[in-house]
């Protein structure tokens, strides 16, 4: 029979049940001229009426959205293959691949990527929590799905992003936890004779990433101002590592060290040029690295993890990561006396207020010390 709207409706049976069926044509293929014509099933009439209707508004309005074969797992790969590989740093697209393999795809993978949810991904992230995950990875896994499912709306698969609909609660600020006064020189003692302490030293005193600080060359100091350049990191591939011409926040910037790490650097110099005598033609620093292993190879991140442990292990820090010295340059900036601002370009932060929130414990030492300043000058010209 004909309905009273664009198309027809039949019933026909399926499997031995009798359904009804609404076949609308929605266009006309550009290439063939053939027309495009889509099916909808129901129980009643009046409900195959409905949906043909719905479906009649979305093609109107440009909502419709053809149906593909395609689950979230297979979307996902495609999405970091075809987006993410190319486009973002090497230890990004690990980290995202690592994401999709260890949660998206388990709670997720096998569910068609047009039927996908908000409901689906409230459970991913519930189940997550219930396993223990801390809320900053439930965040990223979700943020990765939300950013993938962009893409898809971009590329006509979906029309809305389900993962707008979830709510996971905010991440509890991590607390950093710098070396003390008290440990700094336990720490600087215990370095010594280890091959990355200088290594661990320039790390210290001028607030450099591990990326970094192993990705540094000798073109990036300068020894009579006094300075480093940061503009490039090494970073971990599958193949191996690599120096990448960016920093994190894809700025460089100048660091300006105090004279004892100047000292370390020219200790680091000394040592590679004896290094080098030794391995003769073996020597392969191309990269020009001011910290490597004895055959000028980029040091490994994980080899310098491990050296570090063990150091901070000794002196009663075990719980202290190479990112802490980072902390402690900071710290121990701000409790000098420098300012917020001077501080954040020491890190290369975005803004002073990202450098004041991470360093707040710090900063409210600093006001403490300038009230208690504030209060002798008061009282001295009461005199």
């Amino acid at each position: 029979m004909r309905s009273k709207s664009t198309g027809s409706i039949r019933k026909r049976e399926r499997n031995g049940v009798f359904i009804w069926e609404g076949r609308l044509t929605i266009g006309y293929d550009p290439g063939t001229g053939k027309r495009i014509v889509r099916s909808v099933y129901g129980k009643t009439q009046r409900e195959v009426q409905q949906k043909m209707t719905d479906l009649i508004y979305e093609v109107e309005h440009n909502r419709y959205i053809a149906p593909i074969k395609m689950t979230v797992g297979q979307w996902m790969d495609e999405y970091l293959d075809t987006y993410c590989r190319d486009q973002l740093k090497p230890y990004t697209v690990m980290k995202y691949e690592s994401d999709t393999k260890n949660y998206i795809k388990p709670y997720l993978g096998s569910i068609p990527l047009q039927d996908i949810s908000g409901k689906d991904l409230q459970k991913m992230a519930n189940g997550m929590i219930k396993k223990g995950l801390s809320v900053k990875t439930v965040r990223c896994a979700t943020g990765l799905c939300h950013k993938a499912f962009d893409t898809a709306i971009k590329l006509g698969y979906l029309d809305t992003n389900p993962a707008d609909k979830i709510t996971v609660k905010k991440a509890v600020k991590e607390e950093v936890h710098p070396l003390t006064d008290a440990e700094i020189p336990l720490f600087l003692e215990a370095i010594q004779g280890d091959r990355f302490q200088n290594a661990f030293a320039v790390s210290l005193f001028g607030g450099l990433r591990e990326g970094e600080c192993l990705g540094l060359s000798w073109r990036q100091i300068d020894f009579d101002k006094g300075t480093l350049l940061i503009d490039q990191q090494l970073q971990r591939r599958k193949e191996g590592f690599v120096v990448l011409p960016s920093t994190k926040s894809s700025r460089s910037r100048t660091v300006r060290l105090p004279q004892i790490a100047i000292g370390y650097l020219k200790d680091e110099e000394l040592k590679q040029k004896k290094a080098r005598l030794r391995a003769g033609k073996a020597w392969l620093n191309a990269e020009d690295l001011v910290f490597t292993d004895e055959l000028g190879m980029p040091s490994s991140i994980g080899t310098y993890y491990k050296h570090f442990k063990r150091i901070v292990a000794s002196i009663g820090r075990p719980d202290a990561r190479p990112h802490d010295l980072r902390h402690t340059a900071a710290t121990v900036a701000i409790a000098a006396g420098s300012d917020i601002k001077s501080v954040q370009e020491m890190l290369g932060h975005a803004t002073a207020s990202f450098t004041l929130n991470v360093y707040a414990h710090a900063s409210d030492r600093m006001m403490e010390d300038t009230a208690a300043r504030m209060q002798d000058y008061y009282e001295n010209i009461q005199k």
